[in-house]
């Protein structure tokens, strides 16, 4: 009998263990699974779980009965997502398997972890509130505003989420908003030193860090410069109108268009000096992160301590940058806040965010103000290029860009007539300097006529002909094409007859900056027939005429310089998917799909290519690349762009450029120029700006695309110095060597497609276990072989290095070997930036040419540096077309094997094509720390007829 009680005890327990597997078990779909929350604090209901492949895991948490049915724009249309998978329970949780990873929710919480298949932890969302779910309703539609919070190790770091412009490179327990505009491109995708990375589908305003917003000063305790309680003091003073202002102030915030109308009544900007001083209190010890956002010239001290060296930005353009400071509770600290707007109308504000616990701090938060659900997609690999390859998986292969746009471009602020456009090209060509590409920017229209794409006949009387004549100078041309229409033009009113431009802007009376201003807006991209439309209107009038490559500028969209965040969303929408506040950020993905699409529709021969000012997850499938917007010409701002750059290639979008030189110039150095046109003089004014332009260049040179552009002065060669000057000669030696590495270049660019590779290269992706490097934001890989190292500090004659460990490094001038390991202080002349080549490379150099397809690679010098093995695959096709994609190009695989010196080069891969050279010469030249040999691609060295075959050669 006792034995019997004791069996039906067992029964029962197991009836109810198996009762409460059930209430929380999960629902097996043929594409993943589907586990209900049996109870949660943050009001998720389920959670879903999709295998894209055995390292990319796509998570999905709904506070509802059902996950939504929208399509993703960030998701490429065509991804699979019902790879082979296991689940299991236990007793917390239910286990989902890949080959790769297992991933755990916890039946009760919610919490998603994942795990590598020993069982270490690869990431952890927080246990407890780790995700929200507030509702939110905008112009009727409902969704949520979305929080997401993962644990993370002292030891991560963290990199990607587009360009911006603060100079910060690893944002571990930094904030950043992300959001779209001029210099600021926000792409919602991190990666980790770990080996993972977090895609966060999400189109809205979103954060990373401390989701609060920026509070004012009158957060501190605030004391006048004479002690007294309660404000600020500022100081207002015109040098012009000897008019000066004193008053108090408890915030510094002027910030928009908005806002500036707070300065004192009455009071001119232009030529003005404020001051604002006194003492801040805060309530509580710790680190106090802040922001400010500038235009003039700005320099801000705390504690007696200088925090902002002189930063300068263009009225019209503000910028931001963060700093932070450990305050103390109770302790006054003496601040000051010299300001000197540029201009009448000008901005400055001045915000910060209290201290958040630090394990809060540094965990990996991401919120966005609205979207139907939490959903990310979680990619793992053995390193970065492995998770950025899982990223292309999702979003789309990056397109080989066409060859000539490896090349130099040469662009200005506008060249105003045909004639001028054209003289400039003919000078390059009368100078020998190599150049690809020249570029037509905006205002090519007659003055009224803004998105009707005709030429003004008065400045551009025949630009068929004007393209004609460029492609008889052997370079390529790009136009500038504006999603933007004047409200009386007829491509204006095929697009609001469907509903299909944005409206707020027309309703306002916005006035743009054109003389006398005219009222329009732009078109909605989200409209499939939009887009359409959209290349339709360019296919007609521009297509024809011969036209290369298209810029899509202020693709943002930028509708109205310095506006509020809520007015930019009232200016943008709806869209035709719904309230701009959920797609505020996806604008640029979707404008380029329209010219993308379009351009391929009717030629889908033709390598298209874009390059568009803002952009988005998933670009790299137009065949688009980013620039970084109007930035200043500026040492800070050069240096800026280093680290720009390199997050910009960690958030898994290859082709990104700027403008050297920077885009908006100080007043001092137009004044310069013109000083030196009227009398000859180099003043010093001149001198700085053109060690700053060589400077630019020499960093240029090295990063995916090589394009100058700015306003005055001009940003050609002969018009910053001329031959004679070190300036002209460094630009000039740049640009070949630029032209000299482009089977390296090239090479490079057909590996992002097929390796998924990146060719700027923060030095955490090759050297992932070096802690060291973890920080370094200025210098960085270009390719596998060369270490850049900008310079970008005036009169700066030398610069510290630092040389991961590895096999060695060897200066690429003079071929002397440098041990790995160590930094040291390098020699950096006016003339040279520090170039270094990793043991183990292979770097080949073509001829000297002045465009890509002048002449075939017959010839090709290998330099071979020894210290351990090394590999290159020499990739070539047709350049411009996209036979490509039908494996019709051509690798030759390049092999070193270091105990035994020799050089294979490989049979030849790829079906090749139809101007593929079948035999050709490799002229080796080798080099090792005991015979150091210079830079120098006409060396004779040890020359090999190559006919496709494999052939082994021994160096010596």
């Amino acid at each position: 009998m006792q034995k019997r009680f004791y069996l039906f005890i067992v029964i029962i327990g197991l009836l109810s263990f198996l009762l409460s597997c059930s209430s929380t078990s999960y629902k097996k779909k043929q594409n993943g699974i589907i586990v209900s929350i049996k109870s949660s604090n943050n009001n998720t209901q389920k959670i879903r779980l999709q295998a894209i492949n055995d390292r990319i895991i796509h998570v999905s948490a709904t506070p509802e009965n059902d996950f939504s049915s929208e399509q993703s724009l960030i998701i490429t249309p065509d991804l699979t997502v019902s790879h082979p998978f296991e689940v299991s329970e236990d007793i917390n949780n239910v286990i989902f398997s890949t080959k790769e990873l297992d991933v755990k929710i916890n039946k009760e919480t919610g919490q998603v972890c994942f795990f590598d298949k020993n069982g270490l932890a690869i990431l952890q969302e927080k246990e407890e509130d780790g995700k929200s779910f507030t509702p939110i309703e905008v112009e009727g539609t409902k969704g949520y505003t979305l929080h997401q919070v993962f644990e993370s190790p002292e030891d991560e770091a963290f990199y990607g989420l587009g360009q911006h412009q603060s100079d910060e490179f690893n944002h571990k327990g930094k904030n950043e908003s992300l959001f779209q505009y001029n210099t600021k491109v926000s792409v919602p995708f991190v990666v980790s030193n770990k080996n993972y990375g977090i895609l966060w589908d999400n189109y809205s305003f979103s954060k990373f860090g401390d989701i609060r917003d920026y509070e004012q000063l009158s957060q501190f305790r605030l004391f006048d410069k004479h002690g007294q309680e309660g404000a600020l003091t500022a100081l207002y003073e015109n040098k012009n109108s000897k008019q000066a202002i004193e008053r108090k102030e408890t915030i510094i915030d002027y910030e928009n268009l908005e806002l500036i109308k707070n300065f004192p009544e009455g009071f001119s900007l232009d030529g003005a000096n404020v001051i604002w001083e006194g003492d801040i209190e805060a309530s509580e010890s710790g680190l106090y992160h802040f922001i400010l956002r500038y235009a003039g010239y700005t320099t801000i001290f705390l504690d007696n301590q200088r925090v902002v060296k002189q930063r300068w930005r263009t009225a019209w353009n503000p910028n931001d940058y963060k700093f932070s400071v450990n305050l103390t509770a109770g302790k006054r600290t003496p601040i000051r806040i010299e300001w000197e707007p540029d201009g009448s109308t000008s901005y400055l504000s001045l915000k910060a965010l209290s201290p958040l616990p630090e394990k809060e701090q540094n965990s990996l938060s991401l919120w966005s103000e609205m979207g139907n659900e939490i959903d990310y997609y979680f990619i793992y690999g053995n390193n970065l290029d492995d998770v950025i390859s899982g990223y292309r998986t999702i979003t789309g292969k990056a397109q080989i860009m066409p060859k000539w746009a490896m090349g130099f471009w040469q662009s200005r602020e506008r060249y105003k007539t045909q004639g001028e456009l054209l003289e400039t090209l003919a000078e390059f060509r009368k100078r020998h300097i190599p150049i690809d590409n020249i570029v037509q920017d905006w205002f090519y229209w007659p003055v009224e006529d803004w998105g009707d794409h005709d030429f003004d006949s008065l400045r551009f009387p025949n630009p068929k002909a004007m393209v004609d004549s460029i492609h008889r100078m052997n370079a390529k041309i790009m136009l500038s094409v504006w999603p933007k229409f004047y409200a009386t033009t007829e491509h204006y009113k095929q697009f609001d007859q469907n509903g299909w431009i944005y409206r707020q802007a027309i309703k306002d009376s916005i006035r743009d900056w054109v003389y006398p201003g005219y009222i329009g807006s732009f078109y909605d991209a989200y409209a499939e027939g939009a887009r359409k439309l959209f290349w339709k209107q360019m296919e007609e009038k521009l297509y024809p005429l011969g036209f290369d490559a298209w810029w899509m500028d202020a693709s943002e969209p930028n509708i109205q310089d310095n506006t509020s965040l809520e007015y930019r969303k009232a200016l943008c929408g709806p869209t035709a998917l719904g309230p701009s506040t959920k797609y505020f950020n996806a604008y640029a993905l979707m404008n380029a799909q329209a010219i993308y699409e379009g351009q391929r529709g009717v030629d889908p021969n033709k390598r298209v290519f874009l390059l568009t000012r803002s952009g988005f997850a998933g670009v790299q499938r137009y065949s688009t690349a980013v620039w970084s917007g109007d930035i200043g010409t500026r040492w800070e701002d050069l240096k800026a762009q280093i680290s720009a750059g390199l997050n910009f290639a960690l958030s898994g979008i290859p082709y990104w450029t700027m403008d050297i030189g920077g885009f908006c110039v100080e007043k001092r150095y137009e004044n310069a120029q013109r000083l030196f046109d009227a009398t000859g003089i180099e003043n010093e004014d001149l001198k700085e700006w053109r060690e700053l332009n060589t400077r630019w260049y020499q960093f240029g040179a090295f990063v995916p695309l090589f394009r100058a552009h700015g306003q005055f002065p001009y940003r050609e060669i002969f018009n910053i110095a001329p031959e004679n000057h070190p300036a002209y000669q460094s630009i000039l030696y740049y640009i070949k060597l630029r032209y000299r590495l482009m089977p390296y270049i090239y090479s490079l660019a057909g590996m992002t497609n097929l390796e998924d590779y990146t060719i700027m290269r923060a030095l955490i992706m090759d050297f992932p276990k070096n802690e060291r490097v973890t920080d370094i934001s200025n210098q960085y890989m270009f390719g596998p072989a060369l270490m850049v190292c900008p310079i970008y500090e005036y009169k700066a004659r030398s610069r510290e290095v630092y040389f991961p460990h590895c096999s060695g490094w060897y200066d690429l001038y003079t071929g002397k070997f440098i041990e790995g390991n160590q930094t040291k202080n390098i020699h950096s002349p006016y003339e040279r930036m520090p170039l270094f080549v990793k043991g183990g490379s292979i770097i080949p150099y073509g001829p000297e040419i002045e465009y890509t397809d002048e002449k075939k690679s017959e010839r090709i010098t290998l330099y071979v540096y020894a210290g351990e093995d090394g590999s290159f695959s020499l990739y070539e096709d047709e350049g411009t077309n996209y036979e490509y994609e039908k494996s019709n190009y051509s690798i030759i695989p390049l092999t070193y094997h270091d105990s035994t010196k020799t050089l294979v080069i490989g049979e030849r891969r790829g079906n090749g094509f139809k101007s593929l050279l079948k035999n050709r010469v490799f002229n080796i030249v080798y080099v090792n720390p005991e015979n150091p040999k210079a830079f120098n691609p006409e060396m004779s060295g040890t020359e090999i007829q190559y006919e496709g075959t494999e052939i082994s050669v021994k160096l010596s």
